[in-house]
């Protein structure tokens, strides 16, 4: 390094030190070559930023020129102007002054070497490759001590000559290498004369004595010109290196086999086969990376890459960064600056003639360049070479659908591929077994081009071949299946085979197969691409189809795959799917198979368009692209995600942080996402790539709750809030490396920040219980409204904390939520002008208004999304279907669309016009069944804490009741007369008559709440239990009363064991560890059993009547005798709580069912485990069995089992395998109730949706 430079960086080294980051400027001196990766990484290991700024100048002031400039430039890019402008006066040359170097980036003894050789000089627009030249390096050095061949090859228009020209402009390289010279030779494809014409310039030009004259005649034969080549390398010239440029044929390459060290650049990698001596290979990448490439044209049109137009950007990417196309545009582009959108238009229309003009390059346009290689290739080959046109451009193919296509054997097809390869005509993907092919883009393009008026022949050629070879199952082999289900609607449709598309599509079999192959997403999506081609045959079975998809996806997801017949059996009974698959479940019934049909579902509407199950873990979070297009969601697994809004399918995942990922936004002009977590980072990212472009990592020092971008383009900055006690809220612009602003005056934890629709102004949402909005130009606070003092009854042991907010559409309005309430302030006064209240069991944990509409969406913590008017103050909508806590909201930027997230890992998409009106009730899982000889009657409670009784047949409404006073919390029916009976949580219990509505009688005794009551058999008895201990038997007709009391905790449930007798007992049980007897004429206790050491969860008594069982929190199970009411058995082995007992009907088998969802068979004889029923592996929900298992039943003939849990399942008890599931769609089920002949089944799920199943005959 120059000394003036030198003294100039120490004379600023404490500044330096003090203010510049490193990390952010190694990534450009990395860039410019100026840094190694390992030096990099050794100033990064340094603990804190200003031994890393200490460690990098240390670097730099070890190295050359070189070093200096790129750390000025480094320090502009990243915005240290004044830092740059001190070192400015003092910016040497780019070398030492003894080594100056010339234009051409050569010494002057590097310049003499290779102008003597006619190594041709760099290119007027010329960017550097540098890992490219120095793999080609690397390899001529393999040539210091030996004799040899470097193949440096690559498709067309790959820079192979500029490479290899710039690979030996290097004067270490020459000195130890080749000190005899380097001696260039442009070949091209000759014949044997031109061959030998090429032969003789090149021993002229190495017999020529110093005095520029030779005596020698030319050489007469290629045989003759060779043999005085080997007497000249070896003899005048040993040591050197020979450049044969542009090689075509292995004849001609024979001919140059003379033992010396030779580079040679072609696009047939297998040239030097036919030549002795060693071998080395360097492989030109086909395209320059994206900044490179703009560099390019920023050359050709004088501009900074950054003012380039983005047409530019766009030619890159068509191109895929060609360097023959990216020259051949720019230098067109230098004649005529206005032609960007024309270029651009000429490629992706595939007109590569129009792209014409090159001083420095064989072809005079892009399609002869292209056309020479495939007309290298013998006839054969060329016509399989065109049926490659078909393809799909970034899409691999293994050798497998070839052999198909081409109907060849597999090696034979290898033997051909290789040709291809060998000719840079095709690239493999060595990465993976079997080996997968693809075309550059260019090479397909020119393959459309050239075959335009063929297309719809070779697709037709590709469905026959496919069909003749698969005409039942698709193919077995991984790879070829995952093609053949991706691209074979692709290429009917590219064929005009419309009637053979839609049969494809509108198939069960086709659903089944390809979605246990890849998944829901790519089969949505496919019904989005093709919906315009499937919309003429049939626009309804299409919608049919996708809805089907959409809404049962994330079940699709999970291995093994659902049966999926019977998820088709809960689509409507008009669709095309529930056709096919009640059709397929007859087919299978016939063959011993069980299906359910949900026979009361036509009452059920579909409320979520789509639903995804993106991530292993919560979903905190989840918004759309500004153009509606993407969804980004994060959460618990430290994920990135982004989906297509209209199917689903992911299109990028990162691995974002070390922590949970809270938050995620778009920018405004959807380059940009940024993402912030619990590791206290916040990190932006390219959108469309998913490369990390910036990390601030030193200012937040408590996790990161919530970022936003503004929301228009004409300044974009980041907002983030964190848990900092005063130091918690922050705008950035992204252009500097260290916060722009911070705004103080929370004195606690800020949950949420939201700019206002012109991004005047900041709101943020603080657990001190206030709204504050900041004056973004200037951080200054604009207001605080104190929320907490609109909670006057607050315990101050209970901190109010604003959760979050969102700004009307116009403004005017400010919407924050704290507890259960969403308050409205006017923006300009600070007054409330509306309260949105809900239910006080719930937490609201987001809001966001609608665009465009006074609409604003609510996730509350129990599990449902409601959509509120705040103008008129009135619920307009809710939407049921997440199983656990909704985290966020959001509606897409034109309002159609509602995204929320939840707890249960996955993200659901409403369509904003189409959900429940709030008048849609649910019903609670507290309810009773009574099964009729050609009806079955449903009595429930509702949401509305009203009593329902309802006909499964039709789904009429046969009664309801007046809203109670206090919770309801057990049902059960009377047949005679017909009446419900209602416990409630103040311990009152009515029987009313149906469906006159009249009260029999209200009785009044239990203090606390009922939870279980039931009629004896003759319906003169109703027995009561409750939380208050006690089991209360009433002659509720006339109001008499006996107490069994004993029990020191709530008594759950009983049984009662002698239903006709006179002198009737009753068995009851209870969370204090007892199983009790009582008579229950006399209210005494006959027996008290202790059973459990834990709470007593379940029990029941075998149909003969001789044994009961016991199960338990202790994760135990016991079998009792009737008789002595001693311990039969004690059965152990579950690893969790066991929640639930049945016996079978001919009393020989016990099932237990624990809280992780596996159930065990038991021998009632001897107390053996027989054998163990589970899925093998968990579910999404982290259980065998959706959750716990709730309840058992078993088939009269004791043979089949059905159990609850998530869902509910049959089993089969001989062999401990699941013969059906049933997903509902809420999950949590309580129970179901069984039809005597085991053909129905009743249960409501944990969202309130009634499920009447019948077995399909």
């Amino acid at each position: 390094m120059e000394e003036q430079a030198r003294s100039c960086l120490l004379r600023l080294r404490p500044t330096l030190e003090q203010d510049i980051k490193a990390a952010y400027l190694m990534d450009h001196m990395v860039s410019d070559g100026a840094l190694t990766a390992e030096e990099e990484e050794k100033v990064r290991s340094k603990s804190t930023r200003r031994e890393q700024a200490a460690a990098l100048l240390e670097l730099i002031l070890r190295k050359d020129n070189r070093a200096y400039i790129s750390f000025y430039n480094a320090l502009i890019r990243e915005s240290y102007g004044d830092l740059a402008s001190l070192l400015h006066s003092d910016l040497p040359l780019t070398s030492p002054e003894g080594e100056k170097s010339f234009s051409d980036g050569g010494t002057p003894f590097v310049n003499a070497v290779l102008s003597e050789g006619g190594v041709p000089q760099r290119p007027v627009v010329f960017v550097s490759r540098p890992a490219q030249v120095n793999r080609i390096r690397e390899k001529l050095y393999k040539l210091q001590k030996t004799a040899g061949w470097v193949t440096v090859y690559g498709m067309a228009g790959s820079g192979k000559s500029v490479l290899a020209a710039e690979a030996v402009r290097d004067d270490h390289l020459l000195k130890d290498c080749f000190p005899g010279g380097v001696h260039w030779l442009s070949v091209g494809q000759v014949d044997k004369p031109g061959l030998l014409v090429k032969m003789q310039s090149l021993c002229f030009r190495l017999e020529q004595s110093e005095d520029g004259e030779t005596s020698r005649r030319p050489p007469g034969s290629v045989e003759e010109a060779k043999e005085r080549l080997r007497f000249l390398m070896l003899r005048r010239y040993p040591r050197s290196l020979l450049i044969l440029d542009d090689i075509w044929d292995s004849a001609v390459l024979r001919a140059f086999d003379i033992q010396c060290r030779i580079l040679l650049t072609t696009r047939d990698r297998s040239l030097a086969d036919s030549v002795s001596g060693q071998k080395f290979e360097a492989h030109v990448e086909s395209g320059l990376e994206e900044d490179k490439a703009l560099e390019v044209l920023a050359v050709f049109a004088s501009k900074k890459p950054q003012k380039l137009p983005e047409q530019a950007r766009s030619i890159v990417k068509e191109c895929k960064g060609s360097p023959l196309v990216v020259s051949l545009i720019g230098a067109l582009l230098r004649d005529f600056p206005d032609r960007w959108d024309y270029y651009l238009r000429q490629l992706r229309n595939k007109q590569f003639k129009r792209i014409r003009k090159s001083s420095s390059y064989d072809y005079e346009a892009l399609d002869q360049a292209m056309d020479a290689s495939i007309q290298d290739l013998q006839d054969q080959q060329r016509e399989l070479y065109k049926d490659l046109t078909v393809l799909e451009k970034d899409v691999k193919v293994p050798p497998q659908v070839l052999s198909v296509l081409w109907d060849l054997e597999l090696e034979e097809v290898e033997d051909v591929l290789q040709e291809f390869v060998n000719k840079s005509l095709l690239f493999r993907d060595c990465n993976r077994r079997p080996y997968l092919y693809y075309l550059h883009d260019l090479q397909l393009d020119f393959l459309a081009e050239q075959n335009r008026s063929r297309l719809e022949e070779l697709h037709t050629k590709v469905v026959r071949q496919y069909q003749r070879h698969y005409p039942q199952e698709p193919p077995t082999l991984r790879e070829e299946s995952l093609y053949w289900m991706r691209y074979l609607p692709y290429h009917m449709s590219k064929a005009n085979l419309t009637q053979e598309l839609c049969a494809l599509m509108f198939s069960l079999d086709w659903v089944r197969t390809k979605a246990e192959i890849m998944g829901p997403a790519h089969l949505i999506n496919d019904y989005v691409e093709y919906g315009p081609i499937l919309d003429k045959e049939n626009s309804t079975v299409r919608g049919q189809f996708q809805e089907f998809l959409s809404l049962n996806g994330h079940q699709l997801e999970q291995r093994p795959l659902p049966d999926l017949v019977q998820l088709g059996l809960s689509q409507p009974s008009s669709s095309e799917v529930y056709r096919q698959a009640l059709q397929q479940a007859q087919e299978r019934v016939r063959r011993g198979a069980l299906y359910l049909d949900w026979v009361n579902k036509s009452s059920l509407e579909s409320l979520s368009r789509l639903v995804v199950q993106p991530h292993q873990g919560s979903i905190y979070y989840a918004c759309f692209s500004r153009d509606g297009n993407k969804i980004a969601s994060c959460g618990a697994s430290s994920s990135l995600q982004v989906f297509k809004t209209t199917s689903g399918e992911k299109i990028l995942e990162v691995q974002a942080h070390d922590d949970e990922v809270l938050c995620c936004a778009f920018s405004p002009d959807d380059k940009l996402l940024a993402t912030c977590s619990s590791d206290r980072k916040v990190k932006i990212w390219n959108a469309e790539r998913g490369n990390m472009i910036r990390m601030f990592e030193e200012e937040h020092e408590e996790q990161v709750n919530h970022c936003q971008f503004t929301n228009t383009r004409r300044r974009i900055l980041l907002a983030t809030c964190s848990n900092d006690t005063f130091t918690n809220t922050k705008l950035w612009n992204l252009n500097k490396p260290s916060s722009q602003n911070t705004m103080f005056g929370h004195t606690e934890r800020v949950n949420h920040c939201c700019f206002s629709p012109d991004d005047t102004y900041l709101s943020t949402s603080s657990s001190d219980g206030t709204l504050r909005l900041w004056e973004v130009s200037s951080a200054n606070e604009w207001k605080s409204i104190d929320v907490k003092s609109f909670f006057p009854d607050q315990n101050e042991e209970t901190d109010v904390m604003v959760k979050c907010s969102t700004w009307s559409a116009d403004g005017t309005c400010i919407i924050c939520a704290a507890k259960n309430v969403v308050f409205v302030f006017d923006v300009a006064t600070a007054d409330v002008l509306s309260e949105i209240r809900t239910s006080h069991l719930s937490t609201v944990q987001f809001c966001d208004s609608c665009p465009g509409s006074q609409l604003v969406a609510l996730g509350l913590s129990h599990y449902a999304v409601e959509l509120w008017d705040f103008g008129s103050n009135k619920k307009v909508a809710d939407c049921r279907g997440h199983l656990s806590w909704v985290h966020c909201v959001r509606f897409s930027p034109d309002g159609s669309l509602l995204l929320s997230s939840s707890d249960d890992q996955t993200f659901r998409l409403w369509e904003t016009k189409e959900v429940h009106t709030s008048s849609a009730v649910s019903l609670k899982r507290d309810y009773d069944v009574l099964f009729g000889h050609d009806d079955i009657t449903v009595v429930a409670a509702d949401s509305r804490n009203r009593v329902q009784v309802q006909s499964g047949k039709t789904g009429a409404l046969l009664f309801q009741s007046e809203e109670q006073e206090s919770r309801i919390r057990c049902t059960c029916f009377c047949r005679d007369p017909l009446a419900v009976v209602l416990g409630r949580e103040d311990g009152a219990v009515l029987v009313v008559e149906v469906p006159s509505g009249k009260t029999l009688c209200s009785l009044s005794g239990h203090t606390r709440t009922v939870l279980y009551c039931q009629f004896s058999t003759d319906r003169h008895t109703l027995v009561t239990s409750s939380e208050d201990t006690t089991i209360r038997v009433w002659k509720w007709r006339t109001g008499e009363c006996q107490v069994l009391q004993g029990h020191a905790e709530q008594v759950r449930k009983f049984f009662l064991l002698d239903k006709t007798s006179s002198s009737p007992r009753l068995l009851s049980w209870s969370f204090d560890g007892t199983a009790k007897v009582w008579d229950m004429a006399s209210g005494e206790m006959i027996r008290d059993m202790a059973c459990h050491q834990g709470a007593v969860l379940s029990c029941d008594v075998s149909p003969s009547r001789n044994v009961f069982a016991t199960v338990s929190a202790d994760k135990t199970a016991k079998i009792w005798s009737c008789e002595s009411w001693d311990t039969a058995h004690v059965l152990n082995g579950h690893q969790d709580c066991v929640r639930s007992c049945r016996f079978s009907w001919d009393g020989e088998v016990l099932a237990t069912g624990d809280d992780n969802g596996e159930i065990r068979l038991w021998n009632v004889r001897d107390g053996s485990l027989l054998r163990i029923c589970s899925r093998g592996n968990k579910d999404s929900m982290e259980s065998l069995h959706g959750g716990w298992v709730t309840d058992l039943h078993f088939s009269p003939d004791s043979r089949v089992l059905v159990s609850t849990g998530g869902y509910i399942k049959w089993w089969d008890v001989e062999k401990g395998e699941a013969l059906q599931t049933f997903h509902t769609t809420g999950t949590n089920l309580k129970g179901v109730h069984v039809s005597p002949d085991f053909r129905t089944f009743v249960t409501i799920d944990n969202i309130g949706i009634l499920y009447i199943l019948k077995t399909v005959e």
